[in-house]
């Protein structure tokens, strides 16, 4: 079995871990995806990959937050820590607006 690129903690909490892949995450139809690279995190607008190999081929993992593995369920805030040692705040209420994608705490390495 091949290792996750990411962790999930708490409720809705993931955490990059592997550089090389990029993180393409889903919550439900109507949310926008967002992508998690090593430099950092904003809104994804490829277009998604059909299923996880195609993911793979573009040096991606799909995360679908509604999957069982996952969290189970749409969220309505996320969480995101990066590589580069920040964590995000995704408040998909305001999908659209500047407040969607926020820094929620930046780590000192």
């Amino acid at each position: 079995m091949q290792e996750k690129p990411y962790l999930t903690s708490g409720r809705n909490t993931i955490i990059h871990k592997i550089r090389k892949l990029d993180l393409i995450v889903v919550n439900g139809d109507d949310n926008p995806a967002i992508i998690v690279t090593h430099k950092g995190i904003k809104e994804y607008t490829g277009k998604i990959p059909e299923n996880k190999r195609d993911a793979k081929f573009n040096d991606q993992e799909l995360v679908d937050v509604t999957m069982g593995d996952v969290f189970g369920d749409e969220k309505t805030l996320l969480f995101i820590q990066t590589l580069n040692g920040k964590e995000y705040k995704i408040d998909y209420s305001k999908a659209g607006t500047p407040l969607f994608i926020r820094i929620h705490q930046d780590s000192i390495f």
